[in-house]
């Protein structure tokens, strides 16, 4: 199980790279959409005709077909080739696994439709869109783009794109309806727990569980008032001359998560977003244009670009304002004077947490960080983010570091902060009580796995599907040579 879990992990990447175009057997394509770098010579030939004139001949043959969907052979070379320019090459992906895992998607998306778990054109053409706009904002230029790609026009790549994301979008929905209903009690988790023999336990990395107090300077009046105006301008610039909010986004924005995508979110009201953000984007109508706004990231502009329904697509400016060094050194004083007082016993770093820290996200909690993974307070070593590993990991029990000066990496400035380990968790063979929310999981995982492989076997046995003759030999997982 775990290595077909690691393979599937290894693949799940894949939905723009060239690889596997859904298509009905009567329309196979002359092209994929790939990188250049990546095209196969072998999948096409050159012959002379008795006129002189060269005419290209299509030499792709079919790997496999399953209900609806054909995968060449092609795709499967494409796709282990990208694989490798990736950097996800393993000794546990072989060509005839990678037929498997294509065949597999393909049944998803078979059973998905004669089950009704459609999906919408909107909802295909809204995530091509987010891709198209990603790409464009990483390559400069749709010319550009359309280059990389070989397509000859816009609507021709955004129709291949579309077709990738149709199946990948019906696999997706027919896997979560195979899953989504299935729990797992104690009673079921004690059980496989104790099926494991005791020297096959897995075994848990140390970890750690980390607090933090946290200053942010605040800037001054005169700093706020420069990104006010500033964000003033820009958003006449906008309404005035017609100039390009995107434009302006990957000139000026500070947000990391959107300025190379021009701006681009799409939101509902239930997206985790800042309150605030969210109530002056859905007050604003499309087309429109926001006032300079402020949250704990910083000013912000919005331009609504589409309103579908409960959902909007829209862009975003963030500017900080600059913090000065004097604002600086008061946050790092006032830091060292709360370290000091700590360390003399007049209150706890959870005590000190709660009342002086200016991040609300910990401070209710202790100061205690979670980890972004699974929302635990345990951090594994091995899979810590290395600035913050190499922040806490020669601190001692109770030890306090000094003062640690980062921008955040979401916004909102430069803080200063204090971190503490307030407990450890040495290497050790899984023990049921302590660590029985990450057994639940395991245990979950391979219950869902096991229903997986159970509607698979059911399924091919239901749908028409044709292996090429030199693709039999395999060792496929599932039975997709009939006998």
């Amino acid at each position: 199980m775990q290595k077909t879990i690691k393979f599937n992990f290894l693949l799940s990447y894949l939905f723009i790279s060239g690889i596997a175009l859904a298509q009905a057997p009567d329309e196979i394509p002359d092209t994929q959409i790939e990188p250049p770098q990546i095209e196969l010579e072998a999948d096409r030939g050159i012959i002379k005709d008795s006129t002189t004139n060269f005419k290209k001949v299509k030499l792709d043959g079919i790997a496999a077909v399953v209900g609806d969907y054909v995968i060449l052979e092609s795709d499967i070379e494409k796709t282990l080739i990208d694989l490798k320019n990736q950097g996800a090459m393993s000794e546990d992906i072989t060509r005839c696994g990678l037929l498997g895992k294509l065949m597999e998607d393909r049944l998803y998306a078979h059973q998905a439709v004669q089950d009704s778990l459609l999906v919408s054109d909107d909802e295909v053409n809204l995530t091509t869109e987010r891709q198209i706009q990603s790409f464009v904002a990483q390559m400069g230029s749709m010319e550009k783009l359309l280059k990389f790609y070989k397509k000859e026009s816009e609507a021709s790549l955004r129709e291949d794109i579309n077709k990738i994301n149709k199946l990948r979008m019906l696999s997706e929905k027919m896997q979560n309806s195979i899953i989504s209903e299935i729990e797992i009690t104690p009673e079921e988790v004690r059980q496989f727990f104790n099926k494991i023999p005791e020297d096959e336990r897995p075994v848990f990395g140390a970890e750690l569980e980390i607090s933090q107090i946290i200053k942010q300077p605040e800037a001054t009046e005169v700093e706020k008032q420069k990104v006010i105006d500033k964000l003033n301008a820009i958003k006449a610039d906008v309404e005035d001359n017609d100039a390009k909010f995107s434009v302006k986004a990957i000139l000026y924005s500070q947000d990391p998560g959107s300025k190379s995508k021009g701006g681009f979110y799409s939101i509902t009201k239930d997206t985790g977003f800042d309150k605030t953000f969210k109530d002056v984007a859905f007050s604003l109508q499309e087309g429109e244009v926001s006032d300079p706004f402020e949250t704990m990231f910083g000013y912000h502009l919005i331009y609504i670009e589409k309103i579908r329904g409960q959902e909007l697509d829209l862009r975003h400016i963030l500017i900080t304002p600059e913090i000065s060094q004097e604002s600086l050194d008061e946050a790092k004083t006032e830091l060292d004077s709360i370290r000091k007082h700590i360390m003399e016993g007049k209150y706890t770093f959870a005590e000190a947490a709660l009342n002086f820290s200016d991040e609300k996200e910990t401070k209710f909690d202790g100061g205690l960080l979670r980890n972004p993974i699974d929302y635990g307070s345990r951090f594994e070593l091995t899979n810590m983010d290395p600035a913050l590993y190499n922040q806490v990991r020669n601190l001692k029990d109770d030890e306090i570091s000094y003062p640690i000066l980062e921008q955040d990496p979401r916004g909102g400035g430069p803080k200063y902060k204090l971190l503490k380990v307030t407990n450890r968790y040495d290497e050790h063979v899984a023990n049921f009580a302590k660590d029985y929310t990450r057994i639940q999981q395991i245990a979950l995982t391979e219950k869902q796995y096991n229903a997986i492989k159970k509607w698979m076997a059911e399924h091919i046995d239901e749908t028409y599907i044709s292996v090429n003759d030199s693709n039999k030999d395999c060792d496929f997982a599932n039975n997709w040579v009939k006998e």
